[in-house]
């Protein structure tokens, strides 16, 4: 059999297609005789034809792979001699690879312990004299570790000791190749035993990989994974050695004489290490030297005759443009920004930015352009109160610079700006419009790629201009329509389609006369199959979702079930993950329009988007092997006996992943699992008892997602889980059955207890930050029923004071940092935002009394933050969160009692916000001042006098309209809570004067129904002010900004003027325009 088997291996290397399906064929056959197993040792080791080695090596590690029990005993002693001899006396390093990974895949199986002839042979080898046997020692040892790092732990002090030794091997580059990539392998598997040794490695690792840089940089740029692994897995191994790292990390970054890859390798180790230890890396002085060493790779220009990648006239904007040195410098930045303390990043950073900006080479303009961009989205709020105008009033300039590449980099900067620094931003409309709307005027002769970047700043700044877009609304949609209807190019129709989504989410119902033109062209895109029009296609279903959306419930009605239609049709005959994620998308936003358009379809869609989540599609493995051999892999597929094994080797093909090089998961798939979550979540809430048969199976399968790879992915999760707990709440209430009630309490139990442990678990802090925003919306709708479970309390209180804290994994916690605490990342003080959010929402679930020693505990965290040295952003966040505490307490049972024990307590910290600076500030803490009022009752009657004279006194010299507005509302608690405490003869007339609010329309519910009061209390002084009261009324009713409850008390109290007061009322309605007294005698006639 061995010289046939030698045959059908010789005839599978031939270039000729029958031959290989012919010997296919013959192999299959050959596999079903068990001597199979000892004929392929024998090729193995004696053929002289090194692929045919090769191919029997490969052979053998399937059959092992799938059928180790079923092989031999005695076979499978022999083979664990064979292969061994066999790698010993090898000489092709393809072979060695082979036997290498068969070695691996038997390990798998048998253990380490249960072969000891393999422990001596890697002993032996790898400390051999001879530098060749160390080589093949070291590879066998790396596949062997890689696949099974776990059954040789007991072995890692002694491999440690070995890696020690062979890196001061320097003329032995391949060796400290396989040594690296083994340290790398057992990383994560290492505990505080190994700790010490693993530490002393780093110099000499740095060393190594110096010379190994020096004889392959392909191989050195691999063997950097190291350093990320030991970031990820354990930093405190890297801590000692940050600043050696780091230093040479730039200096292989700033070698412009090194291949691209291996210089973004190293510069992307940086950048791993600032978001993991940005602390560290302040700490030990390194920000300048990395600022200083990226600056000269952030402004280099390219070669003499080429052009930056997004630079490209072809560059449509969806290139992968992050593997080349420039980008991965300014993601650095990028990395800074988000997770480092703006004022430390500034003071370093501004005075390169300047030079750059003034220079007179374009590439270091568009050097300093790119900076502020990428600035953007982690210092928003420093930017914005600080340097917008300047800042901005650079990027106008660029847009007209003589040269392209700045100006392209201006408008990635005004796009980032737009995107990151609302609503100032916006304010700026009339200086930025019209110069965008120049660039789209010369839309048919610029070059695509320049036309990309106009109108990716046009989109990002027009979708949250809200109403302001109105007055440019007729040029800019007459452009978008002529676009769609001349241009030829399909990737300007795109665009186009793309900006009307955009311009939808600014005017709403402004767009109502386009709609029927736009939704004409997006129909005829949608209905067509070709293969160029698909980026379009996904393009018109995203802008479809919008204008279901924003467009108005009676407009895009009668479109949603031709929508739903449309969107089957497309994912029925197009296998494409953007399209399929794009419907679902479309699906979701019909279910916030007309629900009941989804419900005959729910079956089918619900089914897709399952099937999307199980999915391993767009998941590739690398494997090392020639794919023939993939071919053969179903070896006995075909034995009816051997059908019952089939499931199982299915699954173990998906799971087994380790004889595998890597994966790379494509984006398109993971969008596809973000927006299925997405859409499950928000549709099961739309459509509520509908969904019901649905819920258990998309529960279980979004459930599983919240430990997937991708963070989008896990957030995306989460948001689901809440909303499916959200949906079944909705269902309840809607038929309070006890089915539903034991439904959605057991959905409590799985899903809060999992979102707690993942806050102080995860390490993306962007997840974080979407459980928290998650548990916070499942808290405010299901109330109550979050604590039924008697546990729940004391767990979610205690996560959010970890978070306040600074003591979960992704805010690095548990460092002993804190000399700066006062300074943090924009992002991290969002993520205590977050947290501190869910206060409130606790005080309004629970009876007061239950949640007082939690808010105890909880309020010195959020009072630290009021003080006068801490950032705005800090302070309005603190006597915000104070605020709504009170506001909560006003409706919580036992909650006048907690909230009069704390006023002394809070009573000064309100007082001085009152006196900030900062509107936002003032803002929050006068409606605070009114809620403790509110809140506390008769208790802070002896302090009314002092808020009533700290009040007087901000009235008197505010000029921001909103802090008036809630000025007019906390006096009017005060009023309707103590009304005998105030001196209404002074109070009321200057409260009064300062009607009708103009910012925070809300507040109207509060100051109508004080008046409404004060009629029946002392209606002689409401008849002397009828004239003003009049006046306000005519602008609060008919404002459909005013929630229904306050017009009926505002009507209701119109009505009562006018019939005791017949003679005054009119004299004071007289004096209105003819509009106002028409909302009046309207709201008169239909109370």
């Amino acid at each position: 059999m061995t010289a046939e088997l030698e045959q059908i291996l010789l005839q599978l290397t031939q270039p000729d297609n029958a031959a290989i399906q012919q010997a296919t064929v013959q192999l299959k056959q050959a596999f079903k005789d068990p001597a199979v197993i000892p004929a392929l040792c024998a090729v193995m080791s004696s053929s002289q034809n090194p692929q045919v080695r090769q191919s029997a090596a490969v052979m053998l590690r399937l059959r092992v792979k799938k059928h180790w029990k079923k092989i031999n005993p005695n076979d499978r002693e022999s083979l664990k001699v064979v292969v061994l001899q066999a790698f010993m006396q090898e000489t092709e390093h393809t072979v060695q690879h082979s036997l290498s990974q068969l070695c691996a895949v038997m390990v798998k199986h048998e253990t380490p312990d249960r072969w000891p002839a393999l422990l001596q042979l890697l002993n032996q080898s790898t400390k051999s004299s001879n530098p060749h046997d160390r080589q093949v020692g070291l590879l066998l040892l790396n596949k062997v570790m890689d696949s099974n790092p776990e059954p040789f732990k007991p072995h890692y002090c002694q491999l440690l000791q070995l890696f020690i030794a062979v890196l001061q091997d320097h003329n032995n580059p391949t060796a400290l190749y396989y040594c690296i990539l083994t340290l790398t392998a057992i990383t994560a598997y290492t505990g505080s035993e190994e700790m010490n040794l693993m530490r002393s490695i780093i110099p000499s690792l740095i060393v190594a990989l110096k010379h190994l840089i020096k004889a392959d940089q392909d191989q050195a740029s691999e063997a950097m994974e190291v350093f990320n692994e030991l970031m990820e897995s354990e930093v405190s191994i890297i801590v000692p050695h940050v600043v050696d790292i780091v230093r040479f990390c730039l200096e292989v970054g700033s070698d412009t004489t090194l291949s691209d890859s291996l210089r973004v390798k190293a510069l992307s180790c940086i950048a791993f290490l600032i978001k993991l230890k940005s602390k560290t890396v302040l700490k030990q002085k390194l920000l300048n030297p990395i600022l200083q060493a990226i600056f000269p790779v952030l402004i280099a220009a390219p070669p003499p005759g080429e052009q930056d990648p997004e630079d490209n006239e072809d560059d449509s904007g969806n290139g992968t443009d992050s593997d080349n040195p420039k980008h991965c410098a300014a993601q650095i930045i990028d990395t800074m920004a988000l997770h480092m303390p703006p004022e430390r990043l500034f003071q370093q950073l501004m005075p390169l930015i300047q030079t750059c900006l003034a220079s007179e080479n374009p590439y270091e303009r568009k050097g300093g352009l790119m900076c502020l961009a990428v600035l953007a989205e982690g210092c928003a709020d420093h930017i914005r109160t600080k340097m917008l105008s300047s800042v901005l009033q650079t990027v106008c300039q660029s847009l007209s610079d003589r040269d392209q590449v700045v100006r392209c980099a201006g408008l990635f900067a005004l796009g980032q700006f737009s995107e990151h620094l609302q609503p100032e931003v916006s304010k700026y409309c009339a200086e930025l419009m019209p110069l965008l709307l120049g660039y789209l005027s010369s839309l048919n002769q610029a070059k695509v790629g320049h036309v990309t970047k106009a109108f990716y700043a046009l989109e990002n700044f027009m979708e949250n201009l809200g109403s302001d877009i109105e007055p440019y609304l007729p040029t800019l949609m007459d452009t978008m329509l002529s676009a769609l209807n001349s241009t030829e190019s399909f990737k300007i129709k795109e665009l186009t389609v793309s900006a009307i989504g955009a311009i939808a989410n600014a005017a709403k119902e402004l767009l109502v006369p386009y709609f029927p033109p736009v939704i004409e062209s997006l129909k005829g895109f949608l209905t067509t199959t070709t293969e160029e029009m698909r980026s379009l296609q996904t393009q018109s279903l995203d802008t479809l979702s919008v204008l279901a959306r924003t467009i108005g419930k009676d407009v895009f009605s009668p479109l949603a079930a031709e929508c739903v239609r449309l969107g089957l049709n497309l994912t029925d005959t197009i296998d494409d993950p953007d399209l399929r994620r794009c419907t679902y998308s479309l699906y979701s936003a019909v279910s916030t329009v007309s629900p009941d358009c989804l419900t005959p379809h729910l079956t089918a869609i619900t089914t897709v988007m399952l099937l999307a989540l199980k999915s391993n599609e767009g998941i590739t493995a690398h494997l090392e092997e020639d794919k023939t051999f993939v071919l053969l892999d179903d070896d006995d597929e075909d034995d009816k006996e051997e059908e019952k094994d089939v499931d199982f080797l299915e699954d173990e093909t998906e799971t087994d992943v380790h004889d595998v090089a890597g994966f790379s998961v494509e984006n398109a798939y993971i969008d596809e699992k973000e927006d299925a979550c997405d859409a499950l979540g928000e549709i099961a809430f739309n459509t509520g008892a509908a969904f019901q048969a649905f819920l258990e199976s998309s529960f279980q399968q979004v459930y599983e997602m919240r430990d997937f790879p991708h963070e989008d992915v896990r957030r995306a999760a989460f948001g689901a889980m809440g909303q499916f707990c959200r949906a079944q709440h909705k269902v309840w209430k809607e038929n309070p059955a006890e089915a539903n009630h034991h439904a959605l309490l057991k959905l409590l139990d799985i899903v809060l207890p999992c979102f707690v442990e993942t806050i102080r678990t995860e390490h993306e802090r962007q997840v974080v930050m979407g459980i928290l925003e998650t548990m916070n919306s499942v808290i405010k709708s299901c109330k109550e029923e979050v604590f039924k479970n008697p546990l729940r309390l004391k767990e979610i209180s205690y996560v959010i004071r970890d978070v306040l804290k600074k003591k979960t994994v992704c805010q690095d916690g548990g460092g002993d940092d804190a000399d700066d605490e006062e300074q943090q990342a924009e992002y991290d003080a969002m993520l205590q935002e977050y947290a501190g959010e869910g206060i409130p929402l606790l005080a309004s679930s629970v009876p007061a009394d239950i949640f007082a020693p939690f808010l105890n505990d909880l309020l010195p965290l959020i009072m630290s933050k009021a003080k006068s040295s801490c950032t705005v952003a800090d302070r309005s966040f603190s006597v915000g969160i104070i605020g709504e505490i009170l506001q909560a307490l006003v409706s919580a049972s036992g909650g006048r009692g907690v909230a009069g024990r704390l006023s002394n307590r809070l009573l000064p910290v309100l007082v001085a916000g009152v006196k900030d600076s900062d509107p936002e500030v003032r803002n929050n803490s006068v409606f605070g001042l009114g809620c403790l009022a509110q809140a506390a009752g008769p208790i802070v009657v002896s302090d009314y006098p002092m808020m009533l004279s700290v009040f007087s006194n901000l009235l008197a010299k505010e000029s921001d309209s909103r802090v008036i507005d809630n000025l007019c509302a906390a006096l009017c608690r005060m009023i309707m809570s103590n009304t005998d405490a105030v001196p209404l003869e002074q109070v009321v007339p200057a409260l009064v004067s300062h009607l009708p609010l103009k910012e925070d329309l809300e507040e109207n519910k509060t100051v109508f129904s004080c008046l409404a009061m004060l009629y029946t209390h002392s209606p002689a002084l409401m008849v002397k002010l009828m004239k003003p009261i009049v006046t306000a009324s005519s602008h609060v009713l008919g404002n459909e900004n005013v929630d229904e409850g306050a017009q009926k008390t505002v009507a209701t109290l119109i009505a009562q003027f006018s019939q005791h007061h017949s003679a005054d009322f009119q004299s004071a309605v007289m004096s209105l325009p003819g509009e106002q007294q028409a909302k009046l005698s309207a709201a008169i006639s239909a109370s």
